[in-house]
C-alpha cells in the first residue's frame, strides 16, 4: 500500500525524506514536490526503475525522462561537451525552472529510454526534493501525472492518477501553478527552445543572446530530435517522443 508524508511538517520531513529514499532503493517510484509542478520519481541508474516509472505514466522507452540533480556540481558527472552559454544558462537558472538538453556522458551505466546520446537536466529550486536529491543522487523525474492528463499540483491529483504504482507520496503542499519548467535544447546551434515555461524565451535571449542569434525555428538536428521531443510532455504537455519535465 503506498504511503503518503505530509513534509509541510518540519517533524515529518527527515521521515519523508528517508521513507522515499528506502523506496527508490528498492526500485520503486515516489511522488515529489517541485517548484513547478508535482513530479514521480525513480533511480535514474536502474532500468527497472526507470521502466516502472514510465509503465506508470503509461508510455515508453521513445518517451525518457528528464534528470533531475540536487546541484549544478554535478553536472560534468552526467554530460559532456556542455557549450560555455549553457554552463551560463544554469548559472543564472538553477536551482530554477529551466531544463537543459545536453550530451549524456557515454560511460554512465543508465538507460533511461531511446535519447540518442542526449539528457535533460535540472536542478529544481523545491527544498523538499533538494534534501531527497542530496540524499540520494540525480533521479529520473517526470511530471506526476498519465501521459495526456494535465500535471499535478497537489499530491491529491498525483494520487488519483497514479495511484498504486507510487510507493511512497511526499506532500510538500498545492503548487502555485501548472507552468513546467521552460526547456532548452543545447545540443544544436543555435540553442533552441524546445518548451517556453516559467521562464521566458526573452530573458534567456537577454542573457546568451550570442547562443540564440540564428532563426529559432531552425530544425534540431536527429540525435537532439529523441530528447527535444521527450522534453516536449505533458506537464502541461511537453518530448514527441516527449519528455514529460517538472
Amino acid at each position: 500500500m503506498s504511503e503518503r508524508i505530509d513534509c509541510t511538517d518540519p517533524e515529518r520531513l527527515a521521515e519523508g525524506i528517508e521513507t522515499a529514499r528506502e523506496a527508490l532503493s528498492r526500485r520503486e517510484c515516489v511522488v515529489l514536490p517541485t517548484d513547478t509542478v508535482y513530479g514521480i520519481g525513480a533511480d535514474a541508474f536502474s532500468p527497472q526503475a526507470v521502466a516502472v516509472l514510465l509503465a506508470a505514466k503509461g508510455r515508453g522507452r521513445t518517451m525518457p525522462p528528464p534528470v533531475l540533480m540536487g546541484s549544478a556540481d554535478v553536472l560534468d558527472g552526467l554530460a559532456m561537451d556542455v557549450p560555455e552559454a549553457a554552463r551560463e544558462l544554469a548559472r543564472e537558472f538553477w536551482p530554477g525552472a529551466l531544463t537543459l538538453i545536453v550530451h549524456s556522458q557515454p560511460t554512465l551505466t543508465w538507460d533511461l529510454g531511446e535519447t540518442r546520446g542526449t539528457v535533460a537536466l535540472r536542478v529544481p529550486a523545491d527544498e523538499i526534493t533538494r534534501g531527497l536529491l542530496q540524499a540520494t543522487g540525480p533521479l529520473a523525474v517526470s511530471s506526476a501525472n498519465r501521459t495526456g492528463m494535465p500535471a499535478a499540483t497537489t499530491v491529491d491529483e498525483a494520487q488519483q492518477m497514479l495511484g498504486e504504482s507510487v510507493a511512497v507520496y511526499l506532500d510538500g503542499g498545492e503548487r502555485s501553478s501548472q507552468q513546467p519548467s521552460t526547456i532548452v535544447d543545447c545540443t544544436v546551434e543555435p540553442f533552441r527552445v524546445v518548451r517556453e515555461g516559467a521562464i521566458p524565451e526573452e530573458t534567456l535571449r537577454a542573457l546568451v543572446p550570442e547562443a540564440f542569434e540564428a532563426d529559432a525555428v531552425d530544425a534540431p538536428d536527429a540525435e537532439s530530435a529523441d530528447a527535444a521531443d521527450a522534453a516536449e510532455d505533458a506537464e502541461s504537455a511537453p518530448q514527441s517522443g516527449e519528455r514529460s519535465t517538472p
